[in-house]
């Protein structure tokens, strides 16, 4: 590793319990896209198991959540949590590369994602889907899953359908530009070094 560069792990845990959902997240920003998933709806864990893969994020996460209710509180405190985790295994942010943007086709579909490690949450969605649920999992509750990662683990992000007609294609494009992008902006720059990427000497605020 280059001289200057951190040697210390870059790692989250949260283990979030509340009176509707029991979570617990581990990552490893600097793992192999290994991943553990299980959060009760087949469609989620999909999502979840293609960012880590592609952002090359390792990701456990174990929910149980009140799925007799219905399936926000568990979507919501799964990217919660997932956000926080985020955020812990950040740190002061030193070194990185703090932005990242992906161009994501899938079959007859292309998604653009663009996200800046800012500390300022904002998510801007322009998506949309034509039929309700993918798999089990009610696809009005994927833009608040993106709202709410930005939310808690203090992201500026963009996604956007460009094109797609395919649910599913829509879906795993955006999670995969997701992935891609966070790859991007996670990742060290060593010409950094120790160097907070930002001219106030600290992001967020």
């Amino acid at each position: 590793m280059a001289s200057g560069t951190r040697t210390l792990a870059r790692t989250g845990k949260i283990e979030r319990i509340t009176a509707e959902t029991s979570i617990f997240i581990t990552i490893d920003l600097d793992g192999t896209g290994k991943y553990d998933v299980s959060t009760g709806i087949g469609f989620l864990d999909h999502m979840v198991e293609q960012f880590a893969k592609h952002s090359l994020i390792d990701v456990t996460m174990k929910v149980e959540g009140d799925l007799h209710v219905d399936q926000h509180h568990t979507t919501e405190d799964s990217a919660i949590a997932l956000g926080q985790a985020l955020s812990e295994a950040l740190g002061d942010k030193a070194g990185i590369g703090r932005y990242g943007s992906a161009y994501s086709p899938m079959d007859e579909t292309l998604s653009r994602v663009a996200l800046d490690i800012s500390g300022r949450p904002y998510c801007v969605w322009n998506a949309k889907f034509s039929q309700e649920k993918l798999g089990e999992w009610d696809t009005e509750l994927i833009q608040h899953w993106f709202e709410s990662v930005s939310q808690s683990a203090g992201l500026t992000l963009h996604l956007e359908l460009l094109y797609g007609t395919n649910n599913h294609h829509i879906c795993e494009s955006l999670f995969k530009g997701f992935a891609r992008a966070m790859r991007n902006a996670v990742d060290r720059d060593p010409r950094k070094g120790e160097a907070i990427p930002s001219t106030k000497g600290q992001l967020g605020g």
